[in-house]
């Protein structure tokens, strides 16, 4: 009974550092150029926005393993 919680947690803290792996990579860097006052806005904007959708993947991610592993548990 063990083991899916194991694996469970091990499969978030997965989820978790590839979430900050790509936000290193790709997001960190992203920048829009232009001459106007707005665009340390429009930049910082851009990536709250990109990391609030990676967000909200990884949760819908982990519930749906969630009730996968707890579904498998209970029907044991």
């Amino acid at each position: 009974m063990s083991i899916p919680i194991f694996s469970f947690i091990f499969v978030m803290w997965v989820l978790i550092i590839i979430g900050g792996g790509l936000m290193v990579v790709f997001v960190g860097p992203l920048s829009f150029s232009g001459d106007t006052n707005l665009d340390p806005l429009i930049n910082s904007g851009a990536k709250v926005l990109i990391a609030m959708i990676l967000i909200f993947i990884w949760i819908i991610a982990l519930l749906k393993i969630k009730n996968w592993i707890f579904r498998k548990i209970t029907n044991q």
